[in-house]
Order: C-alpha cells, then structure tokens, then sequence
C-alpha cells in the first residue's frame, strides 16, 4: 500500500518548484519535506528527484507522480458520491499545460462555461505546443494542449483543430527591410521576433516558401508582448491570425507573404482514468473548440 502523504510530498515538490515552497503548502517544515522525499526513495528503493534547480523527476519518480494525479481526479469523484467529514467544500483543482498562443485566444472561451457551471478551478502551465508534453511524462499535470497527436502512456489524445499562423510585421518595417520582396538576401538582415528557443515556426514557415536560411531574432516570451514587438517595428514573427484580426484590419500589421501561413495541428491529451471532471473538460473542448480552430480533415 502506498503512503500517499509521501507522494504529495512529492508531488508539491514537483509542481512548486522546490522544497521551501512545497513545505509552505502543505503546512510543514522544510526539512520534514526532505526526510518524506527521503523515505518515498528508502520504500521504493531509487531516487525519485534530481536535485536541481528546480528539482525534476526521476523515471520512477514520473511514473509516481502520474498515480498521484489520477487518484487526485478519482478522490474528486468520490467525494461528489460520498460525503467527507474533512472536506472544506473548497473547488477542485485541475492542472494543465498549453501553449501561450491557445491561452491567449481561445482557450478561455472554449472553458468558459464548464468553469461557471462546476466548482472547478484551473492552474495553467504555459509552454511551448511542441514541448508541452514533457509535462504530462512527468505526471505534473492531468492534461495538456499540444502539438503533439501520440499520447504517453495511459493517456489519450484528442484532435482539436489547427490554429493558422501568419507571417507579419508593421509597414515601416516591412518598407526598411522588404521593399524589394521577400528573398534570402533580406532574411539574414531582418531580424525577426521568435517566443523562445524551441519555438520553429519561423522556420518552418521559410522552409515551405523555400526560403530557408538564417536569421537575426529577439526572444520573447510572451504572446502580448510579442505582437507589441511586431506593432513597434522590432521585427517580424508568425502570430495566430486569430491574435492580430483588429491589427490586420487596421493595416498596423501585414502580412509579409499575403495568403500564405503555417497551420498548426493541436491535440488534448489527458489521463484515460482521470475521472468525470477531466472528462467533462474533454467534452467541453470537443465541442467549443471548433469554434476557432479550423478541422485538421
């Protein structure tokens, strides 16, 4: 039988990034923290963090950590069955990994309802679409939209529509750096605006227009601000055209290759027993996302 006190130590130890903050959560000292951490690895016999900045799990760590959150999500479900003396009627908690361009566009429309109508609230991790599922190997989270259409093990994947990405930048930049076309020779000198280091659209972009080369670029982390570069004349990046209509309508934004764009597919993937809350959510975004993401068919 496992020793659940040992593996939320765990778990707050994942999800709030080290061991001081995790002892404030769960009401303990920090050297308490440790010494659960130490017997969870004493009982299963191998590390289950690497001590590091943050920590991160270990392999039998990362299968723990997935335990831990299916029966966060089955403990959920018991509780709207079976009254529990120590519950404090606080509402359930879900954890999930998206990419910023999602979070900044649809996803708070397409959650909208189900969060009014359940007591339910979301804690959302952001990060890349193409690297978002590295949250959900971990067990740090139930659910995750990604790029991503293979699930990890005990999960399953859900295609929700892909979301079109557009090449812009503002007129004076287009003017100082592309006023005789788009070509390789313009590209090395233009700098561009990329979300951070794993982000590839830039390239995939140039890639289908045969125009790979490389190119000059700031790093920006976050999806306002990025389209804030682009409006100030910072350079040139690929933003959901759902993000930019008032702009492009405006002319503050345009296109550098008009009707040409990269479309990218999106999926939800979440715990196959995560019980009826995760699965009310995955109805949810089933049936509102296509509202503004074209279908992948």
């Amino acid at each position: 039988m496992m020793d659940y006190k040992l593996l939320h130590a765990l778990a707050s130890v994942v999800e709030q990034g080290g061991f001081e903050r995790a002892a404030r959560v769960l009401g303990l000292s920090q050297s308490a923290v440790s010494q659960r951490i130490k017997l969870l690895e004493a009982r299963v016999g191998a590390p289950v963090l690497l001590r590091a900045t943050p920590p991160a799990p270990t392999e039998a760590g990362q299968r723990l950590l997935n335990h831990v959150q299916q029966v966060r999500l089955l403990e959920q479900d018991l509780r709207q069955d079976i009254p529990m003396q120590d519950e404090d009627g606080a509402p359930a908690r879900l954890r999930v990994a998206l990419n910023a361009d999602s979070l900044a566009t649809w996803w708070a429309g397409a959650v909208a309802e189900l969060c009014q109508r359940q007591p339910l609230l979301l804690e959302l991790l952001v990060d890349d679409q193409d690297v978002g599922l590295r949250r959900m190997r971990a067990g740090e989270v139930v659910g995750c939209v990604c790029a991503t259409e293979r699930p990890v093990a005990g999960a399953r994947s859900l295609p929700l529509g892909a979301m079109r990405y557009l090449a812009v930048a503002s007129p004076a930049f287009i003017e100082r750096y592309f006023a005789e076309g788009v070509d390789r020779v313009a590209l090395r000198r233009a700098p561009a605006v990329v979300f951070g280091p794993d982000d590839r659209l830039q390239h995939r972009f140039l890639g289908e227009q045969d125009l790979s080369c490389e190119f000059p670029h700031h790093l920006c982390p976050s999806s306002e601000g990025f389209v804030r570069m682009l409006d100030a004349g910072l350079g040139w990046g690929m933003v959901p055209a759902l993000q930019i209509q008032a702009e492009l309508a405006s002319g503050r934004l345009r296109e550098l290759l008009p009707g040409r764009g990269v479309d990218v597919a999106l999926y939800w993937h979440y715990w196959r027993n995560g019980g009826r809350l995760l699965d009310e959510l995955t109805g949810q975004l089933q049936r509102q996302a296509p509202q503004w993401l074209a279908s992948l068919t």
